[in-house]
């Protein structure tokens, strides 16, 4: 999703609104990363872990998370007078993953939050990004006591596509999280461009 609004008069440029997910496994961080860039108070859609869930909720090396994501997170950021980025947190669990097609339509790209204490959670939202073109960086929440590896070692790990943007990241911080959006604009952007020129040669 991609739109102008606004009327561009004498020489103003019309602010361009980008929609963006924020995908990644159970407990990795989504809600928190939407939460902390937000201009406005986030549209959340948590409920709490039920018993009846427990067998296929894994809170393994997060047993603190007592909330899950049942639909989606939304919030919105400026990153420039005239660029607004739209967020939507995408729900972690399998069982919601019917919601990830509609979410994921219009949008120019895609963080997949990673966690290195569970890194292969993060291996269908890759999946699904990469099958539908959706240009995306993988976003690492460095977690007080998770094991530190490098971007490149990461991206060996996952298996990406060379040159897909490896960021290491704290969720909780606004500045990062900002951080993290801006590098993914650049990349949808030079991928976007790339295949424009594709199809015109």
């Amino acid at each position: 999703m991609a739109s102008e609004h606004g009327d561009a008069a004498d020489g103003e440029t019309a602010a361009l609104t980008l929609k963006i997910l924020v995908a990644g496994g159970f407990g990795v961080g989504k809600t928190t990363l939407v939460g902390a860039v937000s201009e406005i108070r986030p549209l959340r859609t948590e409920e709490p872990l039920s018993e009846a869930g427990r067998p296929v909720d894994d809170t393994e090396r997060v047993e603190g998370k007592t909330t899950t994501t049942v639909a989606m997170d939304f919030g919105r950021i400026t990153i420039r007078s005239d660029l607004f980025l739209y967020l939507f947190g995408t729900p972690g669990q399998d069982r919601y993953w019917f919601l990830w097609d509609d979410l994921a339509r219009g949008a120019i790209g895609a963080v997949v939050l990673a966690d290195t204490r569970r890194l292969a959670d993060c291996f269908s939202a890759i999946d699904f990004f990469e099958h539908r073109r959706i240009p995306f960086v993988v976003a690492v929440n460095c977690f007080t006591d998770a094991d530190r590896h490098g971007p490149q070692d990461i991206a060996h790990a996952l298996d990406l596509d060379r040159g897909t943007p490896v960021v290491l990241c704290d969720a909780r911080e606004r500045a990062s999280g900002k951080e993290v959006l801006i590098r993914l604009v650049e990349y949808a952007g030079r991928m976007h461009t790339a295949r424009l020129l594709d199809s015109v040669s």
